[in-house]
């Protein structure tokens, strides 16, 4: 495939995205697939011992080890989610490059630097969602308190609630949602604002305190292109998973909220054929709007054919310098010699000023 870089629009960023989806279906697919099996694994052994402890009647002595389960079963869901999306930024471009890819070679790519990646990822949360963490907080908090803490008269009973309690809660969820809304926005605004910093830091072995004024210099212009491809892929997903999940919601329905194990554990299968599918797409993206982006501020566009022509000397971490070290050498050392016949004569003639220069 040959490379395609040039600025483009929104709708040829979506174009484009789907072109790479379709071509490169099993690449991407495979390299989700290894998060979905993670979160499936995980999704049916906390199905497990929750139904063992509710069959045992332990459900209070054994709460800990629900807890335990959950701390689990976050960490190695973050875990497999970053390398999943690091992966997919190196596999995107890699094919948008016009260069082979491989799920190993994706992963093999990434791995020594897995750390960073996750630490960026977390660094880029703390930044936009501590807000929202602590209002989620301090509301949940409070409710505690004047559920369990809070000393209710004698004749207050749960179906008599404490008048004054109540009040006071009351007061507690108005504060909660006004904060919510300007603590959300400036959630967004940070996220899009730090995005970019993702690719940047696979792509350029950049450090973290770099890579995020990276992605904040890279950003600039393309927030409001961010926002529409979230929000497009977000209404892909749930369209998706609204159709592929109504079962479950009916069931809970007809049940009173209460879904069997065996649904559950059915809905988790889809759940993973789902999460392969759909996951790669919002990653494909944002690597495409991070290329878009250098080619319209930085000329790399013009970086890359002087690159391919054999004009410029390829640093440790270009794309195709990584496909040539995890198991693309033939493809990749052909691509980045300098071209023969009438291109290489022409192309070196042709690029000679910007040689002296």
């Amino acid at each position: 495939m040959e490379p395609s870089l040039r600025p483009m629009t929104l709708g040829e960023i979506l174009d484009r995205t789907a072109q790479l989806y379709r071509e490169n279906f099993l690449l991407f697919a495979g390299i989700f697939a290894a998060y979905a099996g993670c979160a499936l694994t995980m999704g049916l052994l906390a199905l497990g011992v929750r139904e063992w402890i509710r069959a045992a009647h332990m459900a209070r002595t054994l709460l800990w080890l629900e807890l335990c389960l959950i701390v689990v079963e976050g960490l190695v869901l973050f875990l497999a989610a970053g390398a999943a999306i690091a992966a997919t930024n190196r596999a995107v471009a890699w094919v948008h490059l016009g260069q082979p890819a491989t799920i190993r070679g994706a992963y093999q790519s990434i791995f020594p630097r897995l750390g960073r990646y996750l630490w960026l990822i977390t660094a880029i949360f703390l930044i936009a969602w501590t807000p929202v963490a602590l209002l989620y907080l301090g509301f949940f908090g409070g409710a505690a308190y004047f559920r369990v803490g809070f000393r209710a008269p004698a004749a207050a009973t749960a179906s008599h609630p404490d008048p004054h309690a109540m009040m006071l809660f009351g007061v507690l969820a108005i504060i909660f949602v006004l904060l919510l809304i300007p603590a959300a926005i400036y959630a967004v605004l940070m996220t899009l604002r730090y995005v970019l910093a993702v690719p940047a830091c696979v792509l350029e072995d950049l450090k973290t305190r770099k890579s995020l004024r990276r992605g904040v210099d890279l950003s600039k212009g393309a927030r409001g292109r961010i926002f529409v491809l979230a929000l497009l892929v977000g209404a892909i997903k749930v369209g998706v998973v609204s159709i592929s999940q109504v079962f479950v919601v009916v069931a809970a329905f007809r049940h009173h909220g209460q879904v069997g194990a065996g649904l559950s554990a059915i809905s988790q299968v889809i759940g993973f054929f789902t999460n392969t599918f759909l996951g790669p797409i919002y990653a494909t993206g944002i690597t495409l709007l991070y290329y878009d982006q250098r080619v319209r501020h930085e000329g790399y566009d013009i970086e890359w054919m002087m690159q391919s022509a054999g004009l410029g000397q390829l640093s440790s971490f270009t794309p195709t310098a990584k496909a040539e070290e995890f198991g693309a050498s033939e493809v990749a050392a052909e691509m980045a010699a300098p071209a023969s016949g009438e291109f290489g004569a022409a192309g070196q003639a042709g690029f000679e000023p910007l040689r002296r220069e």
